[in-house]
């Protein structure tokens, strides 16, 4: 079976986003134990996110590192194999995982799928992500459509 192209060969996948408070670099397996912490110190507050609305992740009883490590090699590997991209938010000047961001194909009729979350003692982050997520989306990724639950 032909794997179909989630982004076009020739697109130069972006591998950071930098602004004032965080940087988006991809997610993989050395950043095991501080994603562990992140989402696991925040399990209500992420499934609370717009964009996580079928209440499947994050697991409410939580999951092991080993599981976890299994989840980032997952996603490394998607990244590797440009079937999808997951980014880890680092907070800038400490380098502390604060979050993270999904683009996926769509299974909806756009281009890409995408969802992000930030720990419950960054929740006033949330906005800003999404809003320089959003453009970045806009200004440098071949989508047209994008589907990315909206924050109020």
């Amino acid at each position: 079976m032909t794997e179909l192209a989630f982004v076009p060969n020739d697109f130069d996948v972006p591998r950071v986003l930098e602004t004032p408070r965080f940087r988006l670099e991809p997610l993989g397996p050395q950043h095991n134990e501080a994603d562990h912490a992140a989402w696991s110190s925040s399990i209500e507050h992420v499934r609370a996110t717009p964009g996580y609305p079928d209440g499947s992740w994050p697991p409410v009883g939580g999951m092991s590192a080993e599981a976890n490590l299994a989840d980032l090699e997952r996603h490394a590997e998607d990244f590797r194999r440009r079937r999808g991209f997951t980014y880890t938010v680092l907070e800038v000047g400490s380098g502390d995982v604060v979050g993270c961001v999904y683009v996926y194909p769509s299974d909806r009729g756009r281009d890409a799928d995408v969802s992000s979350w930030v720990r419950a003692d960054r929740a006033e982050w949330d906005g800003v992500l999404y809003e320089a997520v959003k453009g970045w989306l806009a200004e440098v990724w071949p989508f047209g459509t994008v589907d990315y639950a909206e924050r109020s």
